[in-house]
């Protein structure tokens, strides 16, 4: 059944990107100043809002590490899992926001990559994470999975950083599309049902990934526990 259920929400969420992509391209109308470049809009967005929510869950794996490592294992590692899973889909989607944010600026400002606050910040989240990820890799030793959890709340701590840069500082990025005054906001409604076709549809493939390597990174915990477990009995 789990198989099949699985299955049935990979088929969803794959109709849902060919939709998405489908309204992105060919239902949006092209925006008065950007054209057709404006159409990255469609994915840009959406990732930097997926990679905020899976960095967001490796935030409270991370918490629920730190806080059942000793009184409950089992529940400790759940959690670790969780949070590891989350790093790496976040990290996923902060490269996808880092490829087409300068795609977009480089027609937009004439050049690929400019200090700006919210350009650095998301990078400083991305290397943050990326670090996290290569500590996870590379490095042995009981204390890993510790050192990990305060590293990944502590890259958490970028997130609203991130999120508010273009509100707290002069920014070449642009104001923000939601809640950034009374102007602001989507006021073409194919525009805003493409846009919210596509936040849906890549929500959907990163939960689907999520969940996959949560199993992944479960089974691979539990097979060392046996493994551990076994030497032991050995010895």
């Amino acid at each position: 059944m789990k198989k099949l259920a699985i299955g049935l929400y990979a088929a969803v969420t794959v109709a849902l990107m060919i939709w998405g992509f489908y309204q992105a391209i060919y239902v949006a109308p092209d925006e008065q100043t950007m054209h057709e470049v404006q159409r990255i809009f469609y994915y840009h967005v959406p990732s930097a809002m997926v990679a905020f929510l899976f960095f967001a869950i490796s935030l409270l794996g991370s918490i629920g590490f730190l806080s059942f490592r000793r009184s409950q294992p089992g529940w400790a590692q759940v959690s670790d899992a969780w949070a590891l899973a989350g790093a790496e889909v976040g990290v996923v989607f902060c490269t996808v926001v880092l490829i087409t944010g300068p795609l977009w600026g480089r027609r937009a400002w004439g050049i690929w990559w400019t200090w700006d606050a919210r350009l650095t910040t998301t990078l400083v989240l991305w290397l943050i994470y990326v670090s996290y990820l290569l500590l996870r890799r590379f490095a042995a030793g009981p204390q890993v999975q510790t050192l990990a959890a305060v590293l990944g709340i502590f890259g958490a701590l970028d997130v609203p950083i991130v999120y508010m840069s273009n509100r707290w500082w002069r920014t070449q990025h642009p104001a923000p599309v939601f809640g950034g005054g009374p102007d602001s906001g989507i006021k073409d409604p194919a525009m805003l049902a493409a846009f919210g076709w596509n936040v849906l549809a890549w929500l959907a493939w990163g939960l689907l990934v999520l969940f996959l390597r949560y199993q992944v990174e479960r089974k691979h915990q539990l097979n060392a526990a046996e493994e551990a477990r076994a030497a032991l009995e050995g010895a």
